[in-house]
């Protein structure tokens, strides 16, 4: 090993063990300042203790017009939702055949009364 590569590592040896010893210290005492005003805070607390905030005020705003027309154009549309909802599709679906199938037959025998006529 020859004297420049020598002293180069020794340089570089050197200088990472102080940056290292270095950044180690200066983590712990950010940490040991947390810790720190963290205990200060809690004592200062049970000390001094903080205010209470006040009681926020209920506020009664009136509604206009447009605000109301929306409240119970809402209101109708959610009755009108919940009353598809829960209706009963089987049923509806078999009155309505059976009011298409009266129909057919109404017309077929009007059809064969009329070719009944024509036919005389």
């Amino acid at each position: 090993m020859g004297f420049t590569t020598g002293l180069l590592g020794g340089f570089t040896l050197t200088t990472t063990i102080l940056y290292l010893s270095l950044n180690l210290h200066a983590r712990n005492r950010l940490h040991q300042s947390a810790l720190l005003h963290q205990q200060a805070q809690l004592l200062t607390g049970i000390v001094e203790p903080a205010p209470l905030a006040p009681q926020p005020i209920d506020r009664h705003v009136q509604q206009g017009l447009l605000e109301t027309a929306k409240d119970r154009w809402n209101a109708e549309l959610e009755r009108n939702v919940r009353t598809l909802q829960t209706a009963d599709w089987g049923a509806a679906r078999e009155r309505l055949e059976d009011k298409v199938a009266g129909l057919w037959r109404r017309a077929f025998e009007k059809g064969r009364e009329g070719v009944e006529e024509v036919s005389k």
